[in-house]
């Protein structure tokens, strides 16, 4: 299996330490997953490696770093609206699929030291299954991150560095680490395996629900969830089992809108946010290295960029809450979205939206 670059094509073994291709281009999977079956999904196994048939696996050391991650269940908040519950995961965020698929290839290449750069959420998760699987872990955050994702990060015996400034800064901070010493970045945008484990989220709901809701809405800063979804959606089509694709609305923070600015005038590339502070902190993404690839997916399959109104999301937070449901804000962020879309076109029939990160982890 290998890994082919987004910008000049260049093909290498997905074990390379590269975290991206020489002339700055990201990487793909050269994959391709057998035609979806569900006799296929192994249903011994309680977790997203149940669906291990369509997952690029380097190896069986999923066995030893998985934790149950997955298999979060499908609720109703009312007659409109679906929430699939991905925080009642290991590090309570929905980015445990991602870092257990992505843990577990490092185990596999050999890989004994990592760094990454998260905003919170995935630093933990990769944190924790670098705990898990014996791997050294360094993770840089951005000054404001939550000191409750802080702890948690420390916890599992990773090193946090504080990066003053931005997201953006943050990222460039780590980069430079990698740049400088070779190490292995761990990156829940740079590396494609990370999407191996986030495509799972749709073959989950797919198996509980035997169909696919009518509209998706997706938080989407860096894309992780997106981008996995997106590519088990078109897996489910080219199987032949849904026969099109649902109306997707990708998620973006009103203070941080590159790609709904960049969608609006069909702009091929993420425009230039004017990146303000936001309570969506996961989502404050001003410079998304996918955004290309996010939007292309964006014009391809007609989807719509819907912005959370600031001023609503504390609101949203607490009418989740008053029904049971204490999310974190960025999560809170996307049902702001929904309210928002309904009010601009109308109400909608059945919505799904995923429940990304507990609500304990982001008391400031």
């Amino acid at each position: 299996m290998d890994f082919i670059c987004t910008k000049c094509g260049r093909r290498v073994p997905t074990a390379t330490r590269a975290a991206s291709c020489e002339c700055g281009g990201l990487w793909k999977l050269d994959y391709e997953p057998p035609k979806y079956d569900p006799d296929k999904i192994e249903r011994d196994t309680w977790g997203i490696f149940r669906y291990r048939a369509f997952m690029a696996l380097t190896g069986e050391e999923w066995r030893s770093v998985t934790m149950g991650e997955g298999m979060t269940p499908v609720i109703p908040l009312d007659d409109d609206v679906l929430l699939k519950m991905d925080y009642y995961m290991p590090t309570l965020s929905f980015k445990d699929r991602g870092a257990a698929a992505l843990i577990a290839h490092c185990k596999a290449a050999g890989v004994d030291s990592v760094v990454q750069d998260s905003s919170g959420n995935a630093g933990n998760s990769v944190a924790a299954y670098c705990g898990r699987a014996g791997i050294r872990c360094e993770i840089f955050v951005p000054e404001g991150t939550s000191p409750k994702k802080i702890t948690m990060i420390r916890s599992h015996g990773a090193t946090v560095n504080i990066v003053p400034g931005n997201r953006e800064a943050c990222a460039n901070a780590c980069r430079k680490k990698v740049r400088d010493t070779g190490i292995f970045y761990a990156s829940h945008v740079y590396n494609p395996f990370f999407y191996e484990g986030t495509k799972t989220y749709i073959y989950e709901i797919f198996e509980q629900l035997h169909r696919i809701p009518a509209y998706l809405f997706i938080p989407t800063g860096n894309g992780t969830l997106f981008l996995g979804a997106v590519k088990a959606l078109e897996h489910l089509l080219a199987s032949g089992v849904i026969d099109k694709m649902p109306h997707i609305v990708a998620v973006q923070s009103e203070h941080c809108d590159p790609l709904y600015a960049a969608a609006q005038s069909g702009e091929k590339a993420p425009a230039k946010a004017d990146s303000r502070p936001t309570l969506a902190e996961g989502i404050a993404i001003a410079e998304p290295m996918r955004g290309e690839e996010i939007l292309s997916y964006i014009y391809r399959y007609g989807m719509e960029v819907q912005t959370a109104p600031e001023a609503e999301i504390l609101p949203a937070r607490a009418a989740l809450a008053e029904r049971g449901i204490f999310c974190e804000h960025t999560t809170a962020a996307t049902y702001a979205a929904y309210l928002a879309y309904c009010k601009k076109h109308g109400k909608i029939r059945d919505a799904l939206l995923p429940m990304c990160g507990a609500g304990l982890k982001s008391e400031h």
